[in-house]
């Protein structure tokens, strides 16, 4: 069938948080690092010939500095929210230690198993992110004019995301793996069906020895 809606879908670059192990949520707006703006410029290599309709990000600064070269190039961005990292509460500016590795894999293990609704100790939960993303699928949805946008944003909001957009529960979000600015190449058909084209690519960064 006809695509109907191309959607490039990736994680931000690295910063200093993602190379020291820190947890990092939405209440962290930390910019990209040295290597995560090579990463930036990697994808921009390899897609920037792309015409995007528009690109759509998060609030927080590491989403947006990962796509600026396409801004530059004169493609309209948009900053949602709606799109910001899963807050991981009291756990953000934390290097885990065991203890709080045995929590963060038991909250892993109740998610899914089913209880998404189970926020994290003063943040949010998986029900709670895919909440807050749904207007702005909405919207992005509504607009039929723009064939193919950009989708930059976060770890655990990327799998949220790739959950509702597949129709999958959100109990299986952990299959959906992500790496700094690894692509998922996605396209919707007039059946409202949406298949995977490429999944956490990261074809872009190999050359550049970007991806470990």
């Amino acid at each position: 069938m006809d695509t109907i809606k191309e959607i490039y879908l990736i994680r931000h670059g690295e910063t200093e948080y993602n190379r020291k192990g820190i947890v990092q949520g939405s209440g962290i707006d930390a910019p990209l690092n040295e290597r995560g703006k090579r990463q930036a410029a990697a994808f921009f290599r390899k897609y920037g010939q792309l015409d995007f309709d528009k690109i759509y990000t998060s609030q927080l600064q590491r989403s947006y500095q990962t796509i600026l070269a396409f801004e530059k190039k004169g493609i309209p961005v948009e900053r949602y929210e709606g799109l910001n990292e899963i807050c991981w509460g009291s756990y953000e500016k934390k290097q885990m230690n065991s203890f709080e590795k045995s929590y963060y894999n038991g909250l892993l293990e109740s998610w899914t198993s089913g209880d998404i609704t189970r926020p994290i100790e003063g943040g949010e939960s998986p029900v709670d992110v895919a909440e807050r993303q749904q207007p702005v699928l909405d919207l992005i949805f509504s607009r039929t004019e723009e064939k193919r946008i950009l989708i930059c944003t976060h770890g655990r909001a990327m799998r949220v995301l790739l959950c509702t957009l597949l129709k999958r529960p959100l109990k299986e979000m952990e299959i959906f793996k992500h790496h700094n600015v690894g692509l998922y190449h996605l396209s919707l058909n007039a059946s409202d069906q949406i298949k995977i084209l490429k999944e956490n690519s990261i074809e872009h960064l190999l050359s550049e020895q970007l991806n470990n």
